[in-house]
């Protein structure tokens, strides 16, 4: 599940990554040749730095939505399989059960007012202590 999960994110990542590098002046890449630096040099002095915002913005992204599991992997993958559901039920699923066989609208809206309140609570955290850290990297 991990490794399908993690190949299902690779080209969005890989995109955004791509973007933010193509966004780094070419000027200084070309003065760190001139300069002798080699490719390793280059990834580490110019490379990295440069990339450290879309970093920082990316796993705020991420860490908003830890307490969000993927509902079309999960589902897709193990459907209404009551025998899996000690190891591989998350909340998604289980506010689609509550809703769809159970019809207990209020403990799913609740369950779903909850990951919502504490994804938030974890996004602000973050960019506080990254506000902290580094002001011009963080969201607002």
């Amino acid at each position: 599940m991990v490794i399908i999960y993690l190949w299902q994110q690779t080209g969005y990542n890989s995109v955004v990554y791509f973007a933010s590098i193509c966004g780094i002046d070419a000027e200084m890449i070309e003065a760190s040749k001139v300069d002798g630096a080699n490719a390793f040099q280059r990834i580490r002095y110019i490379l990295l730095p440069s990339l450290k915002p879309t970093v920082i913005i990316l796993l705020l992204f991420a860490l908003g939505g830890i307490v969000k599991g993927n509902f079309g992997l999960f589902y897709n993958i193990i459907g209404t399989n009551s025998l899996l559901y000690d190891t591989t039920d998350i909340i998604e699923t289980f506010v689609y059960r509550a809703t769809m066989t159970d019809f207990n609208f209020s403990t799913a809206s609740a369950v779903g007012l909850y990951q919502s309140v504490v994804g938030f609570v974890i996004v602000m955290i973050v960019n506080y202590v990254v506000k902290k850290i580094e002001p011009d990297y963080s969201l607002f």
